[in-house]
């Protein structure tokens, strides 16, 4: 409602001496001019800018006669000043203008700045004015006078024998009229028997007093604590008196009215503030509610505030301003929620944490439209050291000046069916809605306004375009800020109204005169050309957005003529443009609903328009029509009274829906804020009119209304929306409401399920109360949230040192910032619903909000207020909620996260309670292990080691580190291995904490190793000795997990661990995933060497070798190898080439990739050449020799020759289904010149080749990675595999190289060969790009094979003839793969190869060729 803002400011008084300080500030009626007493001075100040205009100063001799002024009192049109005295005089005081100069302070402008002389009223905007006071008239009243009251003509004033005075301000001696208060009767109220008790004491007055417009009568505070109201019993104040007591206050200090809201705010010596009513039947005075600080918020000072000092409501009456006998400030709003308070925080501690004296405050008044507050305060000469300059600012007497930024609801309340918060400060706006703005181009106006009317047009629409707005109007916790346009603010200062459009995209500002208006997206303020138009126009009942027009009520200073006006946004801001319909009364209040103006005028009437678009060539105005006008002054006593009205389609009946869905949205009733009573009057439908079928539109709006029905008491805000969504019915029908201290209430509808016939006994909507943490600023309907906006605070006042003399304010205060602020509601009103046994409603109301992001957390926030208001009840609950919300929340499929986070949130001591409410929570744990969740389960294993023995705990962990090692969440096992541990040590108590530090993952998740260097370009000649020796000590990982493995590695606990370590590395091996094997290796720092040492002969063995070789392939995404297309290719078929025999070439790939390259213009197409078959014979002469000659040489060049010709492309492809080879690699595009290029064919087919045949880098990383580890812990026949895959020679060079140490098991030699035989034979079928890697291994295969048969012929594992042949077969593969070592570009891998593959009959004899002879030769049919 009012944030603080900054730092307050201090006003210097230039005249008097310390010893004469202000005390009291009063302002006029405008808050214009302030007052300012000092002992014998009397200063007037101007507000804008704030400068003393004149002081008068009362001559010694004068001064012991009246004694010192006490209290001042301005007459109503700011022309008179009483001055009561301490000796019981009153002095009259004329104000009147300077004769010379009538200026006292001028601006001074720039040459050549816009600022017009000209204009109306600019010198009475612009410059302070030059007054001079004259004593008129003293008057003696012969007694101290304790209260001065301005009402109306007259002067009140109360003395201290008893008398109150009546005196007129200007014939003051003919009208005195003096009232014994002795003589007033007092009663409870006002219907009980005429003659009520009296005073009855001669020293009974009046302490303090003021006047109620409103209720017409005095509120009144008698100096033995008493409070009361006294009230003429006719319409002259001289007639008969009556008084009412307020029966509970007896320690009454000071009191305050509140005329808007017919409210008396009573201070008391207790610290509290009781605010009372007049009843309207009886005439007794009712307690509304309190204003008092809670021991919960303020338990050091609550109780030791002193008395109430001062209460003073600000200028619109939406909020008060508290302060006490020994300092502080508090503002509430107009019903008792709590807006700042100055007694905690950094306004009471400093930043050591050491406490601040508060600020003691003499007198305070709050300035035009409540953007300042004036203090006199009293800590000039307090709080400041005595030996520090007696001329320093801050022990010179001064004003404080307190700024406020307000909501704009406070004035503007028609801003309520926005969604948008608009706060209106001094000279500029906040809003939560610049955003969009920011997103958007300001250039780019037509996509703007696609996007514009998004919400409107679509009033069914499912939500997922109000999230784009959420995350506007949540954003973040900065406002966006626009500052007013000077020019209009120098002429019509102060800002009254402001109103934002439905889109947050233009605001609209009014001040003194006229109005202007700004855009978002241009970033520009539009004024009234003519200044004339400007000055002429007063608005007096607020403004509204509709659509693209600004409608506003206003008065037309030429004309003497009430007027609406709709002004059209984007054409040029004159009344030209401008369509203007006379009104009969003053408007009060304005207001717009869909396409309705609705009016509250002066004479208590209520008139509603509608308002259209009208385009006629050129110009778009709106044209306005009268509807209907209802008069109200049966029902409203002063039309000041009523704070806001709207059109709202809440209606009772929800019969009426379900028979006629269109009149669902049409206008349905009026709602009216009268005083904190919320009336609503409803059309009334008991005519005829509902069962005609041809009815027209303007009839039906036209139905009388109902007499009105009070549905609430001290509602300061009502939101509702005209917007309409079929899935959230329940929010988007709901009337909300802000009830101050009581918090809010919504008053919701009551839907039958699947539009069943409604029980007769069922209410259609239930009001529900509810308490929020904010203050309600606008309600995001369909998103469940109410946004508000709360003061934060600063403190600089380390920046200051002590001695410093300028560090007064910016010490004693810290700065003052408005933060932005959300808050849930939802989880309150299932609640209210639930316990009012409306679980139907609730879960409608639930399922229709489920998709929102937080509705878990709204879940959770239910299920624990619950619990802990139940669970730490003193005593017994009859009727517990708890097993009604817990059975409530498990109809959503979060029941499990929502249990067990809101259980890890509580304390210990209230987990039997909740459980059992929701169920054991063994059960809730195997439901997650079920519905795998396992980080649930993990939370709850928690629960259960805290509430179960520990054996209990150790079983439901196993079984979840079992099923994370599945899965592998490697961090999830790292915590179970750690909570297993701890279960096993004793540490069953404290829950494991979270691991501090996390390993970033490097080398594909293999970073188990990684401090240790390994270089694995050695060949096997290179090695030194001790890296063969199989038996050496195993090297121990450093880093925290080796240091966990070394430790306590003989406890049982760790060998249960490490039992279902080993289990699941075995099942990863059997199941050839070393891909997970590694990784688990990795994350878990499992001791892998040390495990396949001990497993070398049982898990760590390859029991097929082809299957472990089509796996590795698959897991690493490596390329299967491939023959290049010159060794394979046909002689030409119509132009076009033809693979005579590959019908088996690739059996077990997949023929998708392989396209007619023709169709892809990105391939590089290689001429053709006649000349191209003669260039293979020489190549197959060389793949012989590389065969041959062993590890040496591995690449075989094919070069075929070249010349222009016919088009036709070439390529090869690998069996990479989804993923291609070439992920991590670089695309090489060839050039159709191959003449440019510096490389021959053949070293290009090469290197493309080279390219075509690997894997992405990180597999063949993680792949050599595996092969130190296997190579380490003796492992020969994976570390063949693994070489195969990489088709590296050396690597086999080096296993082969091992075999020769005695240490190596001849099983394990007999199982690489019978494996090497079995890939030979699948190559020669499947996959015969291995083939050439294969021959060129095939010396070691031979060596091999001469060792396995020393070693196994005495054993006579096998018999002979078996070995000539695996070695045969081995060759071959060599030679294929050196063949196949080399491919083409990537660019033809991983798009196709070449002409279409036929499939032949040769194909399997020329497979079986190599087997026989050692060497690959290519047939070519």
């Amino acid at each position: 409602m009012y944030f603080l803002s900054g730092w307050p400011k201090r006003l210097l008084c230039p005249v008097g001496s310390p010893a004469e300080p202000p005390f009291h500030i009063q302002t006029d009626s405008q808050r214009i001019f302030f007052a300012v007493l000092a002992p014998a001075h009397l200063s007037i100040w101007y507000s804008r800018p704030s400068v003393l205009i004149v002081t008068y100063k009362e001559l010694a001799k004068s001064s012991t006669q009246f004694g010192s002024y006490k209290q001042v009192e301005w007459r109503p049109d700011s022309t008179m000043i009483a001055v009561s005295t301490a000796n019981g005089y009153i002095l009259f005081f004329h104000i009147v203008s300077a004769r010379g100069e009538k200026y006292l302070y001028e601006p001074v402008y720039p040459k050549g700045s816009p600022q017009v002389k000209g204009t109306p009223h600019f010198k009475e905007e612009q410059y302070a004015p030059s007054l001079h006071l004259e004593m008129k008239k003293v008057l003696d009243l012969q007694a101290p006078i304790i209260s001065l009251q301005s009402m109306l003509e007259d002067l009140l004033v109360a003395t201290s024998d008893g008398l109150l005075h009546l005196i007129h301000w200007e014939g003051m001696t003919n009208g005195r009229k003096a009232i014994n208060l002795c003589t007033v009767p007092f009663s409870v109220d006002l219907q009980s028997s005429r003659a009520g008790s009296f005073l009855g004491f001669e020293d009974v007055h009046v302490k303090d007093m003021e006047y109620c417009a409103t209720l017409d009568g005095f509120a009144v505070v008698f100096n033995d604590g008493r409070v009361g109201f006294i009230t003429p019993m006719s319409s002259k104040f001289t007639a008969e008196l009556r008084g009412v007591w307020a029966q509970d206050v007896l320690d009454g200090t000071c009191v305050a009215v509140n005329n808007k809201y017919r409210l008396m705010a009573f201070g008391c010596a207790s610290g509290s503030v009781q605010v009372y009513t007049v009843d309207n039947t009886t005439g007794a005075m009712q307690l509304s509610h309190k204003l008092e600080l809670t021991p919960k918020q303020y338990p050091d000072i609550w109780n030791k505030t002193g008395a109430v000092k001062l209460i003073r409501w600000s200028p619109d009456n939406s909020v008060v301003m508290v302060t006490w006998e020994y300092g502080g400030l508090s503002l509430w709003s107009v019903f008792g929620a709590q807006l700042i308070c100055t007694l905690g925080g950094d306004f009471a501690y400093r930043s050591d944490g050491t406490k601040k004296e508060p600020l003691k405050i003499n007198s305070m008044s709050w300035g035009a439209e409540g953007y300042h507050l004036w203090v006199i305060s009293g800590f000039g000469s307090q709080n400041v050291d005595v030996e520090s300059d007696i001329k320093s600012s801050a022990n010179q007497p001064g004003i404080l000046q307190f700024q406020f930024i307000k909501s704009a609801l406070t004035v503007n309340p028609c801003m309520s069916n926005q969604e948008q918060v608009l706060l209106q400060g001094e000279d500029r706006l906040y809003l939560n809605c610049g955003d969009a703005s920011q997103a958007q181009n300001p250039r780019n106006s037509s996509a703007h306004s696609e996007h514009k009317p998004i919400r409107e047009k679509s009033p069914f629409s499912d939500g997922s375009l109000d999230s784009q707005g959420l995350s506007t109007l949540l954003g973040h916790r900065h406002w966006h800020v626009v500052q007013i346009s000077s020019t209009y603010l120098e002429s019509n200062w102060p800002i009254r109204f402001s109103a934002i459009d439905k889109l947050g995209q233009n605001v609209a500002v009014v001040g003194k005169f006229g109005f202007a208006h700004y855009s978002l997206l241009t970033k520009k303020w539009k004024l009234f050309g003519n200044i004339t138009q400007e000055q002429n126009m007063i608005v007096t009942g607020g403004l509204a957005w509709w659509n693209d027009f600004i409608v506003l009520a206003c008065y037309n200073l030429n004309d003497h003529q009430e007027e609406l006006r709709v002004y059209l946004r984007t054409s040029n801001l004159d009344n030209a443009f401008a369509h203007v319909t006379k009104v009969q009364a003053e408007t009060l209040l304005l207001s717009v609903f869909r396409d309705m103006v609705i009016l509250f005028r002066a004479d208590c009437s209520i008139c509603l328009y509608s308002i259209e678009r009208k385009t006629d060539g050129l110009n778009t105005t709106a044209s306005i029509q009268v509807l209907q006008e209802v008069s109200m002054s049966r029902y409203i006593p002063h039309p000041f009274l009523v704070v806001s009205v709207t059109l709202t389609s809440v209606r009772t009946e929800t019969g009426i829906t379900l028979k006629m869905p269109h009149q669902a949205c049409d206008a349905e009733s009026i709602m009216l804020n009268l005083a904190g009573q919320l009336i609503m009057m409803q059309r009334d439908r008991s005519g005829p009119q509902i069962r005609e079928k041809d009815n027209s539109p303007n009839q039906r709006k036209l139905l009388p209304f109902c007499p009105p029905v009070v549905l609430a008491q001290s509602v300061e805000n009502v939101w509702t929306t005209c917007r309409a969504n079929k899935q959230k019915r329940h929010l988007l029908e709901a009337l909300w409401l802000s009830c101050g201290g009581a918090g809010m209430k919504v008053w919701l509808p009551l839907f039958p399920r699947d539009h069943r016939k409604p029980h007769s006994f069922l209410s259609r909507r239930i009001m529900l109360p509810f308490h929020i943490n904010i203050y309600p600023l606008a309600v995001l309907f369909e998103d469940a949230l109410v946004l508000g906006a709360v003061n934060d605070t600063l403190l600089y006042d380390c920046l200051y040192t002590r001695g410093n003399a300028k560090e007064q304010l910016e010490v004693l205060f810290p700065f003052c910032v408005v933060e932005r602020t959300s808050q849930i509601y939802l989880h309150h009103i299932l609640r209210q619903l639930l316990v009012r046994n409306l679980g139907e409603q609730a879960l409608l109301l639930a399922q229709s909000c489920a998709a929102l992001p937080y509705f878990p957390h709204v879940l959770e926030l239910m299920l624990h207020e619950v619990l802990e208001e139940e669970a730490t009840s003193r005593e017994p609950i009859p009727d517990p909620l708890l097993p009604t919300v817990a059975k409530f929340i498990t109809e959503f499929p979060l029941f499990l996260q929502t249990v067990v986070h809101c259980a890890r949130k509580t304390e210990y001591a209230l987990w039997n309670y909740l459980f059992a409410a929701v169920g054991n929570p063994k059960d809730l744990f195997e439901e997650c292990l079920m519905a795998q969740d396992l980080d649930t389960a993990a939370s709850y294993l928690i629960i259960l080691q805290n509430m179960e023995v520990p054996a209990v705990s150790r079983q439901h962990a196993t079984l979840l580190f079992n099923t994370a090692l599945e899965q592998g969440k490697w961090d999830l096992c790292r915590h179970m291995i750690r909570f297993l541990k701890a279960i096993g040590s004793g540490e069953s108590e404290t829950p494991p904490p979270t691991p501090t530090t996390q390993e970033p993952s490097s080398g594909g998740g293999f970073e188990f190793f990684r401090n240790r260097s390994i270089s694995l370009s050695q060949s096997a000649e290179t090695l030194p000795a001790s890296k063969l020796n199989l038996q050496k000590t195993l090297s121990m990982p450093s880093g925290p997990s080796g240091k966990r493995w070394s430790k306590d590695s003989d406890s049982a606990e760790n060998m249960y661990i490490d039992m279902m370590l080993w289990r699941h590395a075995r099942r990863l091996l059997e199941e050839v995933r070393l891909k997970d094997l590694g990784c688990f290796a990795a994350q878990l720092g499992f001791e892998l060497i040390g495990w396949l040492c001990k497993e070398r002969t049982r898990a760590a063995r390859v029991e097929d070798f082809v299957i472990a070789l089509k796996r590795l392939h698959k897991d690493f995404l490596w390329p299967f190898p491939v023959i290049p297309i010159s060794s394979i290719s046909s002689p030409f078929k119509n132009g076009k080439y033809r693979i005579g025999g590959g019908e088996q070439l690739l059996k077990s790939q997949s023929a998708d990739p392989f396209l007619n390259l023709e169709t892809d213009p990105g391939v590089p197409s290689v001429p053709r050449s006649q000349s191209w078959l003669g260039s293979i014979g020489p190549t197959h002469q060389e793949i012989d020799t590389a065969s041959s000659h062993g590890p040496q040489t591995q690449d075989a060049f094919l070069s075929p020759l070249l010349n222009k010709g016919d088009e036709c492309s070439i390529g090869s492809a690998t069996d990479l289904t989804e993923t291609s080879s070439m992920v991590d690699g670089d695309w090489m595009m060839v050039d159709e010149n191959f003449s440019t290029l510096s490389l021959t064919q053949s070293e290009l087919e090469h290197i493309s080749m080279e390219l075509a045949s690997k894997g992405p880098h990180k597999s063949q990383v993680q792949l050599r990675y595996l092969l130190h580890i296997f190579m380490e812990a003796g492992c020969l026949d994976w570390c063949v595999v693994i070489g195969l895959i990489l088709r590296e020679p050396s690597v086999i060079n080096q296993v082969f190289g091992l075999t020769q140490s005695s240490e190596v098991d001849g099983e394990m030699l007999q199982n690489i060969k019978t494996g090497l035989h079995a890939i030979d034979r699948w190559a020669s079928t499947d996959c015969p790009g291995y083939k050439p890697f294969l021959n060129v291994i095939k010396p070691q295969l031979q060596r091999l094979s001469d060792i396995t048969e020393e070693q196994i012929q005495p054993e006579a594992f096998q018999p002979a003839n078996k070995v000539p042949e695996q070695a045969a077969s081995t060759r071959a593969e060599e030679s294929r793969s050196s063949a196949c070592h080399s491919s083409s570009p990537p660019g033809e891998a991983g798009n196709s190869s070449a002409a279409s593959w036929t499939e032949g009959p040769m194909a399997g004899s020329q497979e079986e060729e190599p087997c026989q002879d050692g060497t690959y030769d290519c047939t070519v049919s």
